[in-house]
């Protein structure tokens, strides 16, 4: 960038486009309520976020290389209209072969929305405040997720019908489409030399960018391991029911957005590998008290201590990887964005696991999640440039 005034008018309409992508948590809610609406099998329950999550592998760095040729604000607004087109779906026609389809197009249109994401908030936020407005527009994003439950929750009680929630997604995903599409941003930062799929796998030999691909698989498939089977550890573990154990996702929801709002106030003055740190341990710390737990309180607490502690997780891992080579940041992104295909395969594992060894192994395979991301601060120190 030119100039180290942030244009706010330019920042805006990509801080919305956060919103948009946090609509793709209502997953996790959607889960319960499918189940319920269709009698489904715990193992199989958990293949609707397998069907968000696996296009993330198929689609991003096929979409980071085409980035890379059409620009950053062009793949995000083609992103943004697989989305609103994924919404709608349900509640045109709800059937789970529907739901089916509505998940991949909204999985296909997030895996887009993702890659470009970060880059394009790149071209509007300098590099020293890019930490802190990455866990800003997470922050942004968690407030979809909060809402996400608390809208469905709200109609299915009221309405009768807890797919209201997707016309209101859809409601806004219109109104980035349109906003995005009016702002003039100019995309300055460009690759050494044009991207492509040999460039973006090489990467991956890099003892740098490996273990940073690692840890976002395991961060997205510890958060949508969570988000997905917060109704399922309330319920198994408290004996609570579908529509009470529901609020608990907002409980975690609720922690993420206050997480990452704290984040990018104290990542303005902390070093993100030393905030890295101090947030992993207090995820683990909420995940030991979920499996302690004596009453649905403080089972609730903890998952609470669980969304402070994971909330900036994935900003932190993924601005250290981009500022580290801006340069090669599409196809860094690509990679990164590939890795969320965690969130496709390790809530199925989790469901088989739950189904076949009980609840309490589904969350040993949370806590090792967490726990690898101790190793990130060492692996970037080690690869100083």
């Amino acid at each position: 960038m030119a100039t180290q005034k942030i244009d706010f008018k330019k920042t805006a309409p990509v801080l919305l486009t956060f919103i948009v992508m946090g609509f793709v948590d209502i997953v996790g809610v959607s889960t319960g309520y499918v189940q319920k609406d269709f009698n489904l099998s715990d193992t199989l329950a958990q293949f609707l976020p397998f069907m968000v999550f696996i296009w993330f592998f198929v689609f991003s760095i096929p979409v980071g290389v085409i980035q890379d040729k059409i620009g950053k604000k062009r793949m995000m607004n083609t992103g943004l209209l697989i989305t609103f087109i994924g919404l709608i779906i349900p509640f045109i026609n709800y059937s789970f072969v529907s739901v089916l389809i509505a998940f991949i197009g909204i999985g296909i249109g997030n895996t887009i929305i993702q890659v470009a994401a970060n880059p394009l908030l790149q071209e509007v936020i300098f590099k020293e405040k890019l930490s802190s407005f990455l866990s800003l527009s997470q922050f942004i994003k968690a407030i979809t997720s909060l809402l996400g439950p608390i809208i469905a929750t709200y109609a299915a009680l009221t309405y009768s019908d807890w797919r209201w929630v997707f016309i209101v997604y859809a409601g806004v995903t219109l109104l980035s489409i349109l906003w995005l599409y009016v702002t003039n941003i100019e995309e300055n930062i460009k690759s050494e030399k044009p991207a492509s799929f040999r460039s973006c796998m090489k990467l991956l030999t890099n003892k740098f960018v490996l273990p940073m691909v690692i840890a976002i698989f395991l961060i997205v498939g510890a958060d949508v391991g969570m988000n997905s089977n917060i109704q399922g550890f309330l319920m198994k573990l408290q004996g609570l029911s579908l529509e009470e154990a529901s609020y608990g996702i907002s409980i975690y929801f609720t922690a993420l957005m206050i997480s990452r709002f704290s984040g990018a106030i104290l990542l303005q003055f902390l070093k993100p590998k030393v905030f890295l740190t101090i947030t992993t341990t207090l995820a683990l710390v909420g995940m030991i008290l979920i499996i302690v737990s004596s009453s649905p309180t403080m089972a609730k607490a903890a998952i609470f201590i669980v969304g402070l502690g994971a909330g900036n997780l994935f900003p932190i891992i993924f601005s250290i990887a981009i500022n580290k080579m801006p340069s090669r940041a599409n196809e860094i992104s690509g990679l990164l964005v590939m890795a969320i295909v965690g969130g496709a395969l390790l809530p199925p594992i989790m469901g088989f696991v739950n189904t076949h060894v009980g609840v309490l192994g589904s969350l040993l395979i949370l806590v090792l999640c967490f726990a690898y991301m101790f190793l990130i601060p060492f692996i970037s120190s080690n690869n100083e440039e």
